[in-house]
């Protein structure tokens, strides 16, 4: 007895062309024009920062949007695109030198969120190499790491990853267990890590280990390809499908003296890289939500049902109304964010906050998105779908929803509640 439908195993014929299937709206590979700024937040921006802008919407919308929904189906990242994303000029954000673009906080923030607005995949690739493993390499490096690893790093000649967290050890980060034992020359890295975007190919891997001496945290570059360094794809995410999140298993792995950052000697050192990081971290849900956005008003205006457009029915319209209102408090509160961190006065709670808070506001816009395409919300095809899942791992990455309000709590009533409180023997 033959195999069904021959040696692949499908039956039937292959799927219409969306745009044949469903004529009555556009596909996302055509992106929609940009909308969402209602209340005219533009002009809180420098005319740098608006170039920027501008210039990153076109390539994302150009070179971006035709691939992403494939590629995210697939699961797999779209290297021949790396070029494109390096042609945004984003990798290396705020620091200046080394052929970094030494941008404002507020312009590296607001072009990740354009990023975001069409990929969220791409977004989080750009954020890995640049706001983690670059701005560590920047804040925490030796002048002689800077020169050797920065400009390549900036060019995306080379691609870098971020090690923190391990499999027993995710919003219990300190705690970490990855170790650093000294050796004639150098170290030796032993451990695990887990769910670390980029992973599987980065060319620069910065791993965060304990030290077995101090028992602190320390920070090494380990270059792709030592011995001993071991990294595979973790498969099956239902969100940022595009990121090759990896296991990293580190068997006596050898880093030299010189590639120790040598400015990480504490989990304080590594929160200076946070705290910049957690703020672009909460642009993605703004620039996500702004394109769930985008695609929902021009879709409503294209498709008809009962003799008119659905942008005519009332229920339709509260929720449009409702999404725009949250990507305005969202755009302030993100913006506010930059502008407290660029004058020195924000705190972790700060970051924590918005990070959260953004995260969550997204989440019921893209919940409304996909209420508001009906069938076709459950479709990658049209973007809502694919933004609905990719928030999902956002809001739990950078710190949980839960524990960055913990921080923030922290910080507001000066009692820390990480941990819980004793259970007392039940009477019952």
């Amino acid at each position: 007895m033959g195999s069904l439908g021959g040696s692949g195993g499908k039956v039937g014929l292959p799927a219409l062309d969306v745009a044949f299937a469903f004529p009555q709206a556009t596909p996302a590979s055509l992106f929609p024009p940009a909308v969402s700024d209602y209340y005219q937040f533009d002009d809180l921006l420098t005319d740098e920062e608006k170039a920027l802008r501008k210039k990153v919407r076109g390539i994302m919308e150009k070179e971006i949007a035709p691939i992403m929904t494939e590629y995210w189906e697939k699961a797999e990242f779209p290297f021949h695109a790396i070029p494109s994303l390096a042609s945004l000029g984003l990798a290396g954000s705020t620091t200046k030198g080394y052929g970094c673009p030494g941008l404002s906080l507020t312009a590296s923030a607001i072009a990740i969120a354009e990023v975001a607005r069409v990929d969220a995949s791409c977004s989080t690739f750009v954020l890995v190499h640049s706001s983690l493993a670059m701005s560590t390499i920047a804040l925490c490096g030796s002048e002689a790491q800077k020169q050797k690893y920065l400009p390549s790093l900036a060019q995306f000649k080379t691609v870098g990853c971020w090690a923190l967290t391990e499999p027993d050890y995710g919003s219990d980060a300190s705690s970490l267990r990855t170790a650093a034992t000294k050796v004639p020359g150098g170290w030796h890295l032993d451990g695990q890590k887990r769910w670390i975007g980029n992973s599987t190919f980065a060319d620069v891997l910065i791993i965060l280990a304990r030290n077995a001496d101090t028992n602190q945290l320390n920070g090494f570059i380990v270059k792709k390809g030592a011995p001993g360094l071991k990294a595979t794809k973790i498969e099956n995410k239902i969100g940022l499908r595009m990121v090759q999140n990896g296991d990293i298993i580190l068997n006596k792995v050898f880093v030299p003296e010189e590639d120790r950052l040598t400015g990480i000697n504490s989990f304080q050192d590594i929160n200076k890289v946070l705290a910049m990081s957690r703020i672009m971290v909460a642009w993605q849900p703004i620039g996500i939500s702004m394109g769930v956005f985008d695609i929902c008003h021009r879709y409503l205006k294209e498709r008809k049902q009962f003799g008119a457009p659905l942008a005519a029915f009332q229920l339709n319209q509260e929720k449009l109304v409702r999404m725009l209102g949250n990507i305005q408090a969202m755009l302030l509160i993100g913006w506010r964010l930059c502008k407290l961190y660029e004058s020195g006065k924000m705190t972790p709670g700060h970051a924590s906050l918005g990070k959260a808070w953004t995260s969550r506001k997204a989440r019921e816009v893209v919940s409304l998105g996909r209420e508001l395409l009906g069938g076709n919300g459950i479709l990658a095809d049209f973007l809502v779908a694919k933004a609905f899942c990719d928030l999902e791992p956002i809001f739990s990455y950078e710190g949980t929803y839960d524990i960055n309000s913990l921080v923030t709590g922290r910080e507001i009533t000066g009692i820390a509640s990480f941990k819980p409180a004793v259970l007392t023997k039940s009477r019952l």
